[in-house]
């Protein structure tokens, strides 16, 4: 069909333009190394040759240093980079959804808690309300007020030497 076409159509344009800048590329290479790198006087006897090297060897160690130098810049500052979007992530932090309070009983939340197979029946009023009896039931002894005491001495004294 017409899209097969122009997908076609729009790939070799793409891969025009991409030719077209690898070109310009080369084309602005050559002028830099023309601009700064002169061809070399290869004429003159050997002595002169040799500075020539010289001079060619002390311009590749600078351009050695300076690529060192550049590397070790780029790789702090992807370092850096790494950090922050470590500390990006720490501040955005991991979004908590809104609780909702939810009526439960005590029932539901005991079967939350414990699962759904243990199956706890408590009605807890009605606890309470044995506990509360069995109080009132057991009568209070007037008794030997010096043994309560001696009771409560012995139990704190159990609490601190553990």
């Amino acid at each position: 069909g017409s899209k097969g076409k122009k997908n076609s159509l729009m790939l070799q344009i793409a891969a025009n333009w991409i030719e077209n800048e690898k070109k310009e590329i080369a084309a602005a290479k050559q002028a830099y190394m023309a601009e700064h790198c002169p061809a070399p006087n290869l004429g003159g006897d050997q002595a002169t040759l040799m500075e020539t090297c010289k001079k060619l060897h002390a311009l590749i160690d600078k351009v050695d240093e300076e690529r060192y130098d550049l590397q070790a810049k780029v790789g702090k500052a992807d370092k850096e980079i790494d950090d922050l979007k470590i500390k990006v992530v720490d501040l955005a932090g991991v979004k908590k959804p809104a609780l909702k309070r939810v009526r439960m009983s005590a029932d539901a939340m005991l079967k939350a808690l414990l699962g759904s197979k243990h199956t706890v029946n408590l009605d807890l009023r009605a606890n309470l309300k044995q506990v509360k009896k069995e109080v009132k039931e057991e009568p209070i002894e007037a008794g030997d007020w010096r043994k309560n005491i001696e009771d409560k001495a012995d139990r704190k004294k159990m609490f601190e030497s553990s």
